[in-house]
């Protein structure tokens, strides 16, 4: 479980690709990874991953064929940053939201603009989730925890501080760049109650 909390920025330095099936080494501080061991999970870009290799400031994952799909993974490259969280730990303070790390899809960055020292972020979203992204609800960008400003059919916005602009890679996002999203996943126990409710 996460906080969507992002701890700092690690950067991809090796890839391994087997048809769907990826070997991704990050690196990140020493500091972060003091604690952090092989069968720990951290998550990145939003990304629950489990390490299986760690030496100095570098780690390695295995990201499976299903994240593969539904993540942003498939079109990852070496130098690429990344937003990194480690687990939440049970007495640790609760900020954020609730984060599992396990991705619902991809969205598209469709426009980027300022207002005074925000940063707006407009994204386009697959119709298949629809219904979990509401106005003023929680959603996970690159495992960023984030308020949603606005949302309409097919398409929803956020709005940075210059904090989170600053310690995460989301404005550094370009028009037509891809992100993972996670939706509240409160909003989707509700969802799937309202339905068997229905009967669908």
């Amino acid at each position: 479980m996460f906080t969507g909390l992002i701890q700092e920025q690690g950067r991809i330095s090796r890839i391994v690709k087997h048809q769907q099936n990826i070997k991704l080494t990050c690196k990140a501080s020493r500091k972060l990874l003091a604690d952090y061991k092989i069968g720990d999970s951290m998550a990145i870009n939003g990304v629950c991953l489990t390490c299986v290799a760690k030496a100095g400031d570098a780690f390695t994952v295995d990201v499976m064929p299903e994240t593969f799909r539904r993540t942003i993974f498939s079109e990852s490259r070496v130098g690429d940053l990344v937003n990194l969280e480690l687990a939440m730990s049970a007495n640790a303070r609760f900020e954020g939201h609730l984060v599992t790390g396990h991705v619902d899809s991809v969205a598209r960055l469709v426009t980027k603009e300022s207002d005074e020292t925000a940063l707006v972020l407009s994204f386009a979203f697959p119709k298949g989730l629809e219904g979990q992204i509401v106005g003023q609800g929680s959603i996970a960008v690159n495992g960023v925890s984030l308020t949603v400003v606005s949302a309409e059919k097919g398409q929803f916005s956020v709005s940075l501080i210059p904090h989170t602009a600053k310690e995460t890679n989301l404005a550094s996002l370009k028009k037509g760049d891809k992100v993972n999203i996670e939706t509240d996943i409160l909003v989707k126990y509700m969802q799937a109650q309202v339905a068997r409710m229905k009967g669908e």
